[in-house]
């Protein structure tokens, strides 16, 4: 899946590093005559916000900052985004190994399968893996006859499986993401003091 607007290009490293946020979930509750509640859940997958305000600490990342800013016009258009809390499809400090996630089952025909991350019984879309990061495994067998696509997270192997063949596959990963608001608002003089610029960036789901 591609997306509009987009320019693949990485937001600066250093001020990801430095950014405050996680996954956001929308749920509905609704609470009956009885007391007890009903609730339901709107998003089919969590959508992950950021600050990086608070990373931003000298003038030249500011400057960095608000170059990067005007390229993308604001919330037009969207980039990569490095989460350092969840950029990988094992543990944060493991290197990606081709059974990390399953991807996909076998039944004689399809050869392309999708990149995702399972949290639990939740699964997430994999949209923007880093180029050269990505193994597959097939059965457990881990193969080099594929090719993977960095703009959507698809991977096309290069014969079909077998049916009931198990597709697995390790990568790490950027997300899709945009700023969330159209003005910056930054002064040098409350700068110097001190101010954290409040500057929020907001996952794009696919």
């Amino acid at each position: 899946m591609s997306l509009s607007n987009f320019h693949d290009v990485r937001f600066p490293m250093a001020l990801a590093f430095g950014a405050v946020g996680g996954p956001e979930r929308r749920t509905e509750i609704i609470e009956l005559a009885s007391g007890r509640e009903v609730r339901n859940a709107v998003w089919a997958q969590a959508r992950r916000r950021w600050d990086v305000g608070s990373a931003v600490e000298r003038l030249d990342e500011l400057n960095a900052l608000l170059e990067f800013f005007e390229a993308r016009m604001g919330r037009f258009h969207g980039f990569r985004f490095r989460d350092f809390a969840d950029d990988r499809s094992c543990a944060p400090e493991q290197a990606p190994a081709p059974g990390d996630q399953a991807i996909g089952t076998g039944d004689g025909s399809p050869t392309v399968f999708q990149l995702v991350k399972h949290y639990g019984e939740t699964e997430r879309t994999i949209l923007k893996p880093i180029e050269g990061t990505v193994r597959v495994a097939i059965d457990g067998v881990e193969t080099s006859a594929f090719s993977s696509d960095t703009s959507t997270g698809l991977v096309t192997l290069d014969t079909a499986p077998p049916a009931g063949a198990a597709i697995t596959a390790g990568f790490r990963f950027d997300c899709a993401a945009r700023f969330d608001s159209d003005r910056i608002d930054a002064s040098l003089e409350a700068f110097g003091a001190g101010r954290i610029i409040s500057i929020p960036i907001v996952e794009l789901v696919g």
